[in-house]
């Protein structure tokens, strides 16, 4: 029999799974599973969800039919003990459907705050690049910056960058051009 810790009902002594973060209650924060450790965030700030409003409106205006540009939450579940929300999200519009996404996204993207900055830069990175996602991408509020990597031979590659006012620009999953500088406006 597996014991339950007190304070949230969840087992202890083995990792986590995507049927226990299920059980998390609808309070505001944002829970994900990284290979069977929860990770427990608060709700965006201003300065991100401004950034995330403002590249979820360029995407979904350049965006190919057959795709689809999502907000978070959102669950992408990556194995049985990975389960995460990026904060937006461009997958095949065939694998959206209900309450949970069957397959996994074209692209990934985070948005930098101070309480995920190293979750994103490192574990969350880590984790879709293991589930081959195709392309991930992290948007700095504060610096204003842009980062894109490309799966290549299993692994991200640097594809993209920019800084400020510089020019972003890539083609893949589909054509995107944007100045950093912009996304915080």
């Amino acid at each position: 029999m597996t014991a339950m810790t007190a304070a949230t009902g969840l087992p202890q002594g083995r990792p986590l799974t995507a049927a226990d973060l299920e059980t998390m209650p609808d309070d505001g924060h944002r829970y994900e599973l990284i290979d069977g450790a929860l990770i427990v965030t608060p709700s965006p700030a201003v300065p991100h969800q401004r950034v995330v409003g403002n590249l979820y409106l360029l995407l979904r205006a350049a965006c190919a039919e057959e795709l689809e540009v999502m907000l978070a939450p959102l669950d992408v579940t990556v194995s049985e003990i990975t389960v995460l929300q990026p904060d937006l999200l461009v997958a095949p519009r065939t694998t959206l459907a209900g309450r949970k996404m069957v397959g996994l996204p074209v692209l990934a993207v985070e948005v930098l705050s101070p309480s995920t900055r190293l979750i994103d830069l490192n574990l969350k990175h880590a984790a879709f690049e293991r589930a081959e996602v195709g392309s991930y991408w992290v948007v700095d509020p504060e610096a204003p910056s842009i980062n894109a990597w490309h799966l290549e031979d299993g692994r991200y590659v640097e594809q993209a960058s920019a800084v400020g006012d510089e020019l972003f620009r890539t083609d893949v999953p589909f054509v995107v051009e944007l100045r950093p500088g912009d996304l915080a406006r």
